[in-house]
């Protein structure tokens, strides 16, 4: 019984953490054909679950290698963001990441915070 009283906050901290959890999906596809100009459209979708969080302080970023790109609201869409990043035409390939700044309640207190992503690759195929 002892062991059983021990475990309930326990219990409890697991249940409140799964409540707030948010994930990035990467919308882009992993390979795409080498275009004229450089520029290569990135996507993702940002899921939560998260009830303090202040929406209107999203501010998601594809981060390629060192260099951040903001992104925009896909049109039409309430959770999906979207950029172009530009890569120079000698690159075969690019490493990149998201991350999302944002903004929650604590005891009605607004906080900071970021989630990133896991890192993907952008593979550029000659024609």
């Amino acid at each position: 019984m002892s062991k059983m009283i021990r475990l309930v906050p326990l219990l409890g901290l697991i249940v409140w953490c799964a409540g707030c959890a948010s994930t990035i999906t990467n919308l882009t596809p992993s390979k795409q054909t080498r275009s004229a100009t450089g520029m290569y459209p990135v996507e993702m979708a940002w899921n939560t679950r998260q009830q303090t969080l202040r929406p209107t302080t999203l501010q998601p970023y594809v981060v390629v290698e060192f260099q951040s790109f903001p992104m925009r609201p896909t049109l039409g869409m309430s959770n999906r963001w979207e950029t172009v990043v530009a890569i120079p035409g000698g690159r075969n390939s690019v490493n990149y990441h998201f991350r999302v700044d944002y903004e929650y309640n604590q005891f009605g207190r607004p906080q900071r915070s970021s989630k990133l992503s896991p890192g993907y690759r952008l593979e550029i195929l000659d024609k």
